[in-house]
């Protein structure tokens, strides 16, 4: 793959990814959204089809990693470091540029972001919190449930773990390559993470899905957005990053 197939395939996977992603909790968020308030279980399952299509998307160009976590593993296990720094270029503008595109999509719903009525992703994702112009950044971004920079941390590089083990483990499965459902797989994968694992911190375990909506949300015209919350962005990204090639470590190790 050249590296601009690779840089394509990444904009383009991980765009429809962020697109999906913070789509969802844009939908179980903002005020006059159809799906408001619907809870956790769609927030996961958005995440895990963003996956689905963002993947199944690249895969042809770039072999849809979609995340800094996903690349550091495989490199870390193979050695192959020369391509790495083209998947993390594309992976963050792509992240950046799903951000936008999920904003405008909602962006009535954003700009009905004055009075009564919205709730933080956190509050709609429970039926909890009260009505009124909360911050908007659970739709972009992370927010830990307890903060606590350790166990915050610990929950990232576990939740990472989980996922880029399987998705070195998947490579090696014939029967899945063959067939073309590594992705799916991959997907539930992710479903499954958000389910069991994303309730401390929301299970960020992708730091350009991560970072890049962050720095878009710092820079869009919501009203009453809030803060972007600098002060914790550094463990969605330390955490799976060191998940990722802890990950491929013990694969390295083991397999």
């Amino acid at each position: 793959m050249s590296n601009g197939d690779i840089f394509v395939g990444e904009v383009i996977g991980t765009a429809i990814l962020i697109l999906f992603g913070a789509g969802v909790c844009a939908a179980v968020t903002l005020k006059y959204s159809k799906a408001r308030a619907s809870g956790w279980i769609v927030i996961a399952f958005g995440w895990g089809f963003g996956v689905l299509a963002g993947a199944y998307t690249a895969a042809p160009l770039s072999g849809g990693h979609l995340n800094p976590a996903v690349t550091l593993g495989i490199a870390v296990d193979t050695g192959k470091w020369d391509k790495v720094w083209v998947y993390l270029c594309g992976q963050m503008v792509g992240a950046m540029l799903g951000a936008v595109l999920a904003y405008l999509v909602y962006l009535a719903q954003f700009n009905a972001n004055v009075g009564a009525g919205a709730k933080s992703a956190e509050g709609a994702a429970t039926g909890a919190g009260e009505d009124g112009p909360t911050p908007t950044l659970g739709i972009f971004s992370t927010i830990p449930e307890i903060r606590n920079p350790v166990a915050n941390l610990i929950t990232e590089i576990i939740a990472t773990m989980a996922l880029v083990l399987p998705v070195l483990a998947f490579g090696l499965t014939k029967g899945l390559g063959e067939s073309g459902t590594q992705v799916l797989v991959v997907a539930l994968v992710v479903v499954g993470i958000g389910l069991s694992l994303g309730g401390p911190t929301g299970y960020a375990i992708n730091p350009a899905r991560d970072l890049g909506p962050r720095i878009v949300h710092q820079f869009l015209p919501i009203p009453n957005k809030g803060t972007s919350d600098w002060g914790y962005a550094l463990i969605p990204v330390v955490g799976p990053l060191f998940g990722g090639a802890l990950a491929g470590v013990i694969y390295n190790a083991a397999f």
